[in-house]
């Protein structure tokens, strides 16, 4: 691991400075840079998204004297816990902004800093298991690579579709989201659920797409890419809490018939 990761991967940040734990100073790195540091693990990361998590003062660059961002590692490890945080744990940002306030140690001579880890409580929906790869991640898949790897076969699939739960784009590839569906679905049918039962949860989800829609739509017309970032991040934020209040009301419903 270079100097770098390790500064990056040690613990809880500092907002400022880019020394490593050996007392040498790091250089600091520009948007570009960091960018490509965090590509790989988040790839669906963009400059947008990074100036949006700046202006929602989860990050916070030095400038130079002519304007242009400068990161430290310590910059790079708050991010990593922000795009962490979100991916795997589905937390708002008003959940990972706290919990970075509790880490943030600045001005405390040698206190030992505490590990980045993004915990949610047991509501905030963590993703499904072997599935946080999966969200966000641009995915290209064949009818036949689908139903490989989703474990449904292909008239269950075509029923699906016939039904709008799964959808094509054209000439006929299947997205990471067309991937997770089929996966879920197939874990049903295990329990006996057949596609015609899951009519109620695309009616269900098309009438939060439109109340989602007049929230995130003015946001996503503007030409200013932080407005879409924002529009992206918000759409984002809205089905976190949908999936929070869908798993909880079904808890709620089922405790009668487990007796609780």
């Amino acid at each position: 691991m270079s100097d770098g990761a390790a500064a990056a991967a040690s613990g809880a940040p500092r907002r400022s400075g880019a020394g490593s734990p050996d007392g040498r100073v790091l250089p600091l790195m520009s948007i570009g840079e960091v960018l490509a540091q965090l590509r790989p693990e988040f790839p669906d990361t963009t400059i947008s998204k990074l100036r949006f998590l700046e202006a929602e003062g989860l990050v916070e660059p030095q400038r130079t004297a002519a304007g242009y961002r400068k990161y430290s590692w310590d910059d790079v490890a708050r991010l990593r816990f922000v795009l962490t945080a979100q991916r795997d744990q589905y937390l708002p940002l008003r959940v990972i902004r706290a919990q970075l306030a509790e880490l943030d140690v600045d001005g405390v001579p040698g206190r030992a800093r505490p590990a980045l880890v993004a915990v949610g409580s047991a509501d905030e929906a963590p993703a499904a298991p072997g599935e946080p790869d999966l969200d966000g991640v641009e995915v290209r898949l064949t009818r036949a690579d689908l139903v490989l790897r989703s474990g449904l076969d292909g008239a269950t699939l075509a029923e699906l579709e016939r039904l709008g739960i799964v959808v094509s784009t054209p000439p006929g590839w299947y997205d990471s989201d067309a991937l997770i569906i089929s996966r879920a679905v197939a874990g049903l049918a295990a329990y006996g659920f057949q596609p015609r039962h899951l009519r109620g949860y695309r009616t269900a989800a098309d009438r939060e797409v439109g109340l989602f829609a007049q929230l995130v739509a003015p946001l996503a017309r503007q030409s200013d890419p932080a407005a879409r970032a924002r529009a992206a991040e918000l759409a984002r934020e809205l089905g976190a809490l949908s999936q929070q209040l869908h798993a909880a009301l079904v808890r709620v419903g089922l405790r009668e018939t487990l007796g609780r």
